[in-house]
């Protein structure tokens, strides 16, 4: 009689990875990071004409900016204040204000 271990192609119980585990080499975001990440993604669903074009704008990397607008405005509050700016000045809603 032999082990499952014996067998070609087990796996030890130990080596099996859930697909559900978290990424334990990832650090979370800071209070301050998510709460900017939070907004910034917010205003841009709001003011650039729904979730794709928002999504389009804060995930495309752009020289200009410095980066991906997302990873900017999420680092600094200078950062944050240049995406905002950005956004109003995309916005499918001329004159619109941030509300919040």
């Amino acid at each position: 009689m032999t082990s499952d271990q014996d067998k070609p192609g087990a796996t030890p119980a130990s080596a099996r990875k859930s697909p559900f585990r978290r990424n334990r080499w990832v650090t979370p975001l800071a209070p301050e990071g998510a709460r900017r990440q939070g907004a910034i993604s917010a205003l841009a669903f709001r003011l650039l004409g729904g979730r794709d074009p928002a999504l389009d704008f804060l995930n495309t990397e752009d020289a200009a900016l410095g980066g991906r607008p997302l990873a900017v405005a999420t680092q600094s509050e200078a950062g944050y204040a240049n995406i905002e700016r950005e956004i109003h000045a995309r916005s499918v809603f001329p004159g619109a204000t941030h509300g919040g």
